[in-house]
C-alpha cells in the first residue's frame, strides 16, 4: 500500500507570515495546527490558513520540495501559490 505525503504552505490571515511543513497526514496536520497543538511558528504567528499543498507518493520527494520552497524568495513562494489558490483561500475550509 503506498502512502501519499503532502508538502504544504500555511498564512496568517494578514498573509504576512508563511511556513511550509511536510507531513503523511495533511488533515490531521493542518487540524494541528489551527487547534495550536504544537508549540511551533505556527503558534506564535497564528499560521492557521492552508494556502498551497501539493501531494507525493515518496517521502523524499516530498523532503526535498520542502527543502527547495524554504530556500525561494518570499515572492517565488507567493507567486506559487497564487497559481494553485489566487484569491488566498483557505484550502481546508472544505473538509469535513
Amino acid at each position: 500500500m503506498n502512502k501519499t505525503y503532502a508538502v504544504y504552505i500555511m498564512s496568517n490571515y494578514s498573509e504576512t507570515s508563511l511556513y511550509i511543513g511536510v507531513t503523511s497526514n495533511l488533515q490531521k496536520r493542518i487540524w494541528e495546527h489551527k487547534n495550536k497543538i504544537i508549540k511551533s511558528f505556527t503558534k506564535k504567528y497564528n499560521v492557521d490558513k492552508l494556502v498551497y499543498y501539493e501531494l507525493t507518493d515518496s517521502i523524499e520527494s516530498a523532503i526535498n520540495i520542502e527543502k527547495q520552497l524554504k530556500h525561494w524568495h518570499r515572492q517565488w513562494k507567493i507567486n506559487l501559490i497564487k497559481r494553485m489558490n489566487p484569491e488566498f483561500k483557505d484550502l481546508s475550509l472544505d473538509w469535513e
